[in-house]
């Protein structure tokens, strides 16, 4: 019995000095090493931890050694507080060299401790006088004082409705009323049960809110469709038009580094396709992250840190067409440094926005504004106080032309998780904001608006799916545009814009005229019984004449239609006067009579309803023709003389676009 139990003993403090090898520092330390070379950060930090709090006090190098590398990870993934006191404790031991010292000072600048900060950069210049690190970020540090001191317009404004109790940010606001508010989120109700090795957190997923006619948002729910997974998915935004999302996906492989790919996703039936991946480059070892298209759909910006660049994560951008993307281009020097510039956005006027830890800021990621000149060289200006913080503060997004949104930023929280806040800053703004539809129809969402004005623009402007677009307009400044669609005449409207004090949007209408089906007149009217037109025929012929003028090579066929009632031999004739009289009418405003046929159908050809005529009269349906034998059977006179009056009309259908050409 006893040599069982002393066989019992010996086996169990053999088993308890074999985990105790197998989980001893140096084991802690390979796994962390495992994790820290595949970018998984946060499992890395978790491991060195361990590693150094079970490393003997006499083993100064091994300690030393493993503060720095879980310093190391807790700066990649924000933990600036205990990235600080694992760098103070590498000091300590001296281990890093005079970099310890760089990145010591980098953290206590994002936590807000200037003076501290300030004098780690100075020591470390003391050592390394040229590093431009050190340079900008005591700059930097001695700017923030100043910065916080002076404020600025901005107001900023917590969102409660937004937030969780992980992760929120890069906010993109999408609708022809910027009524939806897309952003990604590390919240519980993310899909999937795997924590991220980077952040510890579930993988983030795009979310979505609504605003209601009240102004408030409603509570967040996930974007539906394919769009989340189960990997990383965020920083989404979206194409002037609407109709395409680009966002970051980061997939995940257990042996591999992971690297961000942009993904695009189309919009059809009030639903995102599943998406594609942007090939932007063939090169598999750089990152591809934070998508933002220009106001004008023609470019796509982005960040990645590929070959080329001035260093970390740069700015870059890709020309958007019918057959695919073109070439990667630099920012250049003037917007990328040494750090990372990320999450590119663009105000509705053109205004590019970003973040970077590479130029003078109050700490982390600091927001930024850029405007390039015609000579190309670009101007940037910090947002300052209380827009940017000791902390990061990045993923701005725009009420259209307007300087008021969300952005989203980690001020305040040790751990780095991020916050979505609204800003406003108040200032004139004159706008255009237009809408182009088919003449008596609908919506027409890929119509494309032409812009001059004689201070020497010259846009060219998409629609949104609600066929309206928005634009800055500069006061003292004429304007022509001319809304197009394929299919469609031309339709032009000038305006020119005086000078106001207060914010104002000027409301255009652009209705163009069909190529293939018939277009309604309205409102020409004839006297009782006769072909003479009346004073209230002259406003619809008018803006048919300038029309007409706008599209020179068109020809057309003008014609009168009647009603059942009367014998339809004199139907006949009174609608072929009644044409005739119209062409006249336009012959009499500089119109040549070769380009206009007139035909009177008398009641040969009833109306067809149209989707709008239905909507507008409940009793029609789509398709009906409207005979005698049709209204005849309608049970209510009124009904009747709806369909009589739809009847009597008078159209015009294009011929031909090719008038005057040989």
């Amino acid at each position: 019995m006893l040599a069982n139990k002393i066989l019992i003993t010996n086996c169990l403090t053999a088993l308890y000095a074999l985990l105790l090898c197998g989980c001893g520092p140096d084991n802690y330390a390979r796994k962390a090493e495992e994790y820290f070379a595949i970018g998984e950060y946060y499992d890395a930090a978790e491991e060195f931890k361990k590693a150094y709090s079970n490393t003997p006090v006499k083993e100064k190098d091994k300690r030393g050694e493993r503060a720095w590398k879980m310093a190391e990870c807790y700066r990649r993934i924000g933990y600036s507080a205990k990235a600080a006191g694992a760098y103070q404790n590498a000091v300590r031991y001296k281990t890093g060299g005079s970099e310890a010292i760089l990145r010591l000072a980098q953290m206590q600048h994002s936590m807000g401790k200037y003076n501290e900060a300030i004098k780690n950069y100075t020591l470390y210049l003391d050592s390394v006088p040229s590093s431009m690190e050190a340079q900008v970020g005591l700059e930097g540090c001695r700017q923030a004082s100043v910065w916080k001191k002076k404020g600025s317009l901005y107001s900023i404004k917590k969102q409660p409705i937004l937030a969780s109790r992980r992760a929120d940010y890069s906010p993109a606001l999408y609708g022809s009323e910027w009524d939806q508010l897309y952003f990604s989120t590390t919240r519980p109700q993310a899909q999937g049960e795997e924590l991220s090795g980077i952040t510890g957190v579930k993988m983030a997923d795009i979310f979505f809110s609504q605003k209601d006619d009240k102004g408030k948002w409603s509570k967040p729910e996930a974007v539906e469709g394919e769009i989340n997974t189960g990997y990383e998915d965020g920083a989404c935004s979206f194409s002037p038009d609407g109709k395409t999302m680009y966002f970051t996906r980061c997939t995940h492989d257990p042996e591999y580094p992971r690297y961000a790919i942009i993904m695009s996703s189309s919009r059809s039936d009030a639903a995102w396709s599943k998406p594609q991946e942007v090939k932007i480059s063939n090169d598999t070892l750089s990152t591809f992250a934070y998508p933002a298209v220009s106001p004008d759909g023609l470019w796509l910006y982005f960040s990645s840190n590929m070959p080329g660049g001035q260093g970390g994560m740069d700015l870059w951008r890709i020309s958007l067409g019918d057959h695919g993307v073109g070439v990667p281009e630099n920012l250049g020097p003037q917007v990328n440094t040494f750090g990372d510039e990320v999450f590119p956005s663009f105000r509705g006027n053109g205004e590019l926005y970003f973040s970077s830890n590479g130029h003078p800021g109050m700490g982390g990621l600091d927001l930024f504004r850029a405007e390039q000149d015609t000579a190309g060289v670009w101007s940037l200006e910090n947002l300052g106080s209380p827009m940017n913080s000791s902390g990061d503060d990045f993923g701005m997004t725009f009420e259209g032309l307007h300087n008021r949104g969300f952005f989203s930023t980690n001020r305040g929280n040790g751990r780095g998780w991020d916050q979505i806040m609204s800003f406003e800053c108040p200032e004139v703004v004159q706008s255009i904001r237009g809408w182009v539809y088919e003449k008596d129809g609908y919506e027409l969402p890929d119509a494309l608006v032409y812009m001059v004005g004689n201070n020497g623009t010259n846009l060219q402007l998409s629609v949104k799916p609600d066929g309206s677009f928005v634009q800055e307009v500069k006061p003292h400044v004429s304007y022509v545009l001319m809304g197009t669609c394929k299919g469609y005449l031309n339709h032009t409207v000038e305006i020119g814009i005086d000078t106001s004090s207060v914010s104002r949007e000027h409301v255009l209408q652009f209705p163009l005229a069909s190529m293939t089906d018939p277009v309604l007149i309205r409102n020409v009217f004839y006297e009782f019984d006769s072909a003479e037109l009346t004073e209230g025929s002259t406003t619809s012929l008018d803006s048919l004449t300038t029309l007409l003028k706008e599209n020179p090579g068109v020809t057309i066929e003008l014609s009168s239609h009647c009603d059942y009632r009367g014998a339809e031999e004199y139907n006949q004739r009174l609608s072929q006067k009644r044409a005739e009289s119209v062409v006249n009418y336009l012959v009499s405003k500089g119109l040549l009579a070769e380009r206009m046929i007139p035909v009177g159908y008398g009641e040969s050809r009833p109306k067809i309803v149209t989707r709008r005529i239905a909507e507008q009269n409940p009793f029609l349906q789509v398709g009906d023709t409207l005979t005698e034998a049709f209204i005849l059977a309608l049970p209510e006179e009124a009904q009747q003389e709806v369909c009589n009056a739809l009847n009597r009309r008078t159209e015009f259908r294009v011929m031909r676009t090719t008038f005057g050409l040989p």
